[in-house]
């Protein structure tokens, strides 16, 4: 299996630091500083991860239940938890680069889009560019070659975009005749075992039932895998149940240094480990969300309930 190429310079093949990684997302978070983008742009680019689909019990866009219930708190109080973090919320959605005037927009074009009447025609000073006054609504240029495909979350869609054709995906080119001659996804899935999220398909049961059979070495088809039968369990603080990471159902698939050391090190405490950067696609969201279910699935991972004594004494302490 080919290891993972997350880290590595795609022209040179070299290995990036991390400080380099960071560095380059906040200098692209530092692009168009001078502006205030618009509601629905900052919701695109930041909040539609989350507010798309309701990970993590977020309101999602469209549902006046959702945003009513917390419109009635008031707006101030929906601001603050939206800049500041709330529960499940992270600060900013995760992304400090984010200006509070931008986060006012996108909290007020969600309240919009959810049939909140007073905020339906209200007017943000902020929603148009300061570095041009005789600029107003400004709508921002799209990029030639720029693809939605790989962003975060790309499995988490309705029911009428699971598994579409080739020609059809958004990934293969509908104008060559090969692509016509690729087999359709929900042709090829449909004899597996089904799933409840990212293509319907539940991969794991699937070969454990011997529905599928990987080829672990390109040049030979009886190379097995190295299979690591441990399960790693995350204490996590509040009430969420604590994450189970199970080591078997990964290398089954995959060779060891797809994660190790460049997305986890291997070694106790040296991993900061957050949902704000599995959100950035950082973490668990290198794969998950992208390229295996996405993080709607909460209690796939967070499945290891709380010893009851732990909660017992920390309800008697506090």
């Amino acid at each position: 299996m080919m290891p993972s190429r997350f880290g590595l310079d795609a022209r040179s093949g070299k290995r990036i630091k991390r400080s380099s990684i960071m560095g380059l997302l906040l200098l692209a978070g530092a692009v168009g500083a001078a502006e205030i983008r618009t509601g629905e742009e900052v919701y695109n680019a930041s909040c539609a991860g989350c507010h798309a689909s309701g990970v993590l019990q977020a309101p999602r866009l469209g549902d006046n239940s959702d945003w009513s219930k917390r419109e009635r708190q008031g707006i101030e109080v929906l601001l603050s938890h939206a800049v500041k973090g709330f529960k499940n919320m992270p600060a900013k959605g995760g992304n400090p680069t984010i200006k509070d005037a931008e986060i006012e927009n996108a909290v007020i074009y969600m309240l919009a889009k959810s049939g909140i009447a007073r905020y339906a025609q209200k007017p943000a000073s902020t929603q148009s560019s300061k570095t041009d006054p005789q600029v107003t609504n400004k709508k921002p240029v799209a990029r030639a070659g720029t693809s939605s495909v790989n962003s975060f979350n790309r499995l988490m869609k309705s029911k009428e975009e699971w598994n579409l054709p080739p020609a059809k995906d958004g990934i293969h080119d509908p104008e060559n005749a090969g692509t016509l001659m690729l087999q359709p996804p929900k042709v090829a899935f449909e004899t597996l075992t089904q799933g409840k999220s990212g293509n319907r398909v539940d991969w794991v049961k699937a070969l454990e039932n011997n529905e599928i059979l990987p080829r672990y070495d390109r040049l030979s088809d009886e190379a097995q895998p190295v299979v690591m039968d441990l399960n790693i369990v995350r204490e996590v603080k509040g009430s969420m149940p604590d994450v189970v990471y199970p080591h078997k159902q990964h290398t089954e698939w995959l060779d060891c240094s797809n994660c190790h050391p460049a997305i986890f090190i291997p070694q106790k405490g040296a991993n900061q480990i957050s949902m704000a950067s599995i959100l950035l696609g950082q973490k668990c969201g290198v794969c998950h969300g992208k390229v295996a279910f996405p993080v709607s699935e909460c209690r796939r991972c967070h499945s290891r309930q709380k010893p009851a004594a732990v909660e017992t004494s920390s309800k008697q302490t506090n």
